[in-house]
């Protein structure tokens, strides 16, 4: 079943579609946009909070989904089992389940979201958009986005609550 919405996502395919996904996907890669922002608002003083929270659910996604998840499942990608004519990435060599592309992104978009909704809500479309340019890259399945999303959601909340636990603390002293 996952194989047929893959395929289904295949037939969308256009130049400017393919162009998109690709610069989606690589902005995610080794987390580097995310990074980025948490870099930029521990720098602002207004935002540090937020930055140490999407930092934090970063560090906690990389250990969770990268050094524990992926090995431990080893799920095949499925560019391993059958590769479209035209792909327009090479298959990668680590494992599939979860996508951690899809997983960081919603572990800071969630922890973002959080302390604030507006720009928040902004990365949480690019963290759909994210997941999506990796199932039309075809280097993950439909359950591996999936449970990136939630994974990253979770850390996001993680993330956020354990940065801003003294705000709850001060108010009740």
């Amino acid at each position: 079943m996952e194989f047929s919405v893959l395929h289904f996502i295949q037939s969308l395919r256009s130049e400017p579609f393919d162009q998109a996904m690709l610069f989606v996907s690589t902005l995610g890669n080794v987390g580097a946009i995310w990074i980025a922002l948490a870099a930029l608002l521990l720098i602002l003083s207004a935002y540090r909070r937020s930055g140490l929270a999407i930092s934090l659910a970063l560090f906690i996604d990389f250990v969770a989904v990268n050094l524990i998840l992926k090995p431990l499942i080893g799920r095949e990608r499925p560019c391993d089992l059958t590769v479209p004519e035209d792909m327009l990435l090479a298959c990668l060599s680590d494992h599939s389940f979860p996508s951690g592309h899809t997983a960081a992104a919603f572990a800071a978009a969630v922890a973002l979201f959080l302390s604030h909704k507006k720009v928040g809500l902004i990365a949480l479309l690019f963290a759909l958009m994210m997941g999506f340019s990796r199932l039309y890259l075809f280097v993950h399945y439909p359950s591996d986005v999936f449970a990136g999303a939630l994974l990253g959601i979770l850390f996001g909340i993680i993330g956020h609550r354990i940065v801003f636990r003294k705000d709850k603390k001060a108010s009740i002293n």
